[in-house]
């Protein structure tokens, strides 16, 4: 589905050429949950707004389903990401002049679909997230537990073939995480949508099918799942440990 070749990525100064994410290659099948971590300043979110195509490496390429997305026109380009990918921010990213039943339906709307699927695709997805008690209010009567429920429905709610997770429970207390995390698990299990998250935290990476370590702009090391999800929450941990005190900087 997702094929990354020899991504890098450079920030040029005066004097000075930064290096951010360096020959960075890997693939990403269809319908896996990754998660990527790393300390501060490793490229997490820089890699994660390049598979997402907000921006763009300096060299190397990425293929969706063969196609280098990268060589596309703005046009192409927004159609693309439209038609295909899903965003789930920390802060949200919901309009307060809008209610929670038309800030879900917003790329419906943009994308002119018809009012009876909006209809149906908005409630379907807000029973899946909880949430269709509260579809007439507006984001400053809820909690951040059930914004980023919003959030996360609004992205799923084109179908797109993949979600991009950045750092999605960074401001939600340990009980809305679990409820946060646990639809996305049900998500990605149950529509097969292929959800790439960035996190610091080895709890919240626990409930991802493999985990994705980097440093230093590069891709260090990779961890799968297994059955349990208790185990892989304490290989994560180990593995952060023996990477020379991270721990404390990601968790």
């Amino acid at each position: 589905m997702l094929r990354v070749e020899n991504v890098n990525k450079e920030y040029k100064t005066y004097r000075n050429t930064f290096t951010i994410l360096d020959q960075i290659q890997f693939e990403v099948e269809e319908g896996e949950f990754i998660s990527i971590m790393g300390p501060s300043g490793a490229g997490k979110t820089t890699l994660l707004n390049i598979l997402s195509t907000i921006d763009r490496p300096t060299s190397g390429m990425v293929f969706y389903d063969g196609k280098n997305i990268h060589s596309l026109k703005n046009k192409e380009l927004s159609k693309f990401r439209r038609d295909n990918i899903g965003f789930i921010f920390q802060d949200y990213n919901l309009l307060d002049s809008m209610s929670v039943e038309d800030n879900i339906a917003l790329p419906l709307v943009v994308s002119k679909a018809t009012s009876k699927r909006i209809e149906t695709e908005v409630n379907r997805l807000a029973v899946f997230f909880g949430i269709d008690a509260h579809l007439k209010k507006y984001p400053y009567e809820l909690s951040g537990g059930q914004k980023q429920r919003v959030a996360a429905a609004r992205a799923l709610i084109t179908q797109p073939k993949i979600i991009f997770a950045d750092e999605p429970t960074g401001a939600l207390d340990s009980k809305s995480s679990s409820e946060l995390l646990n639809c996305l698990k049900n998500m990605n299990d149950q529509f097969g949508v292929t959800v790439i998250m960035v996190t610091h935290d080895a709890f919240t990476a626990s409930y991802s099918k493999k985990v994705v370590f980097m440093k230093d702009g590069k891709l260090h090391a990779r961890i799968d799942k297994g059955n349990n999800r208790k185990e892989f929450f304490t290989k994560i941990m180990d593995f952060l440990t023996s990477m020379g005190g991270e721990v404390n900087e990601l968790c």
